[in-house]
């Protein structure tokens, strides 16, 4: 199984467009040594040539033009993207759905009932795109016996983990959570049974997580902030982490804590705000990471299993 990284930062992407926090502004000036990068999405693959997308973020033409592999110019139109699969209905995680428009076909999307729900009411993206190539969905549902198939990527399986988290501002029941607001995914090679854990918006860490966490080879989990505090610090927001679905990675208590905890599979940080210190490859909380183990997800990394 491979897994590309096509974008490895939260939503807005790093630098983003209109922050000067001490990240932004050093990767701008050069006095940080960091990568840029695109907001978060991956791609997967057991054979290296059908693949199945994982989110679609407004980044997702220039994640498809730096993978060549999503553009195998078969025929006079065509694509590598056997289908998509969606962890949640937020904006970062969506709108790069409306650059696919122009397929040759209705896209095979696999979303939870919750999600079709937002992209048909409070952002009816779906709708829209019926008026162009249309939309194939496919309910994803999320029991722990439920796993799924997408046509057309053979050599993988999938299942939904449903996580704590809120929908979208703009969800009729954004404040009334819901089973399958948001999602994990575990990827299965059923050729070889390596499985790769997948959730860039994770809250806490629930019950059901840690046997999860124990059988795979590798988790690609939420990066997004260091500290509970951090934007309320730097004077951008006045959330908390956990009030915005995410759980911190330091302290007692926090995610670097948690994957302590399982020796056997490869840790990466995935969806990693620009507010995060652990951009700065020299800063002591990469060095922190760094010594336990804990990789942090950049564009274009590659994951083989």
């Amino acid at each position: 199984m491979r897994v590309h990284v096509l974008g490895s930062a939260a939503g807005g992407g790093f630098p983003q467009w209109n922050c000067n926090c001490p990240n932004c502004d050093g990767l701008r000036r050069g006095s940080l040594k960091a990568r840029a990068r695109t907001q978060s999405s991956i791609a997967a693959s057991a054979d290296g040539v059908n693949w199945v997308l994982f989110n679609a973020s407004p980044d997702i033409l220039a994640q498809i033009k730096a993978f060549p592999e999503l553009q195998p110019g078969r025929n006079i139109r065509d694509t590598a993207i056997a289908g998509v699969v969606l962890m949640d209905s937020q904006i970062d995680h969506t709108t790069g759905l409306f650059m696919l428009r122009e397929a040759t076909k209705p896209l095979q999307i696999h979303c939870t009932d919750m999600v079709r729900e937002d992209l048909t009411t409070g952002n009816p993206l779906f709708t829209i795109l019926g008026h162009y190539c249309g939309v194939e969905w496919q309910e994803m549902a999320t029991g722990e016996d439920d796993s799924f198939e997408v046509e057309g990527a053979p050599g993988l399986r999938f299942r939904a983990v449903a996580l704590s988290s809120k929908a979208p501002p703009y969800s009729p029941h954004r404040h009334d959570p819901h089973i399958g607001d948001n999602v994990g995914m575990e990827i299965i090679d059923t050729a070889t049974d390596k499985r790769l854990f997948y959730a860039p918006g994770l809250g806490r860490i629930e019950a059901h997580l840690p046997p999860i966490f124990k059988r795979a080879d590798c988790l690609l989990v939420d990066g997004t902030f260091w500290t509970e505090d951090e934007m309320i610090r730097l004077g951008i927001a006045k959330k908390y982490a956990q009030e915005m679905g995410h759980l911190r990675q330091s302290g007692a208590g926090g995610l670097i804590e948690v994957l302590n905890g399982y020796a056997r599979p490869r840790k990466i940080l995935i969806h990693i705000n620009n507010t995060n210190p652990i951009l700065d490859e020299e800063s002591p909380e990469r060095a922190q990471l760094t010594a336990v183990g804990v990789e942090v997800a950049y564009d274009g990394m590659e994951i083989v299993l």
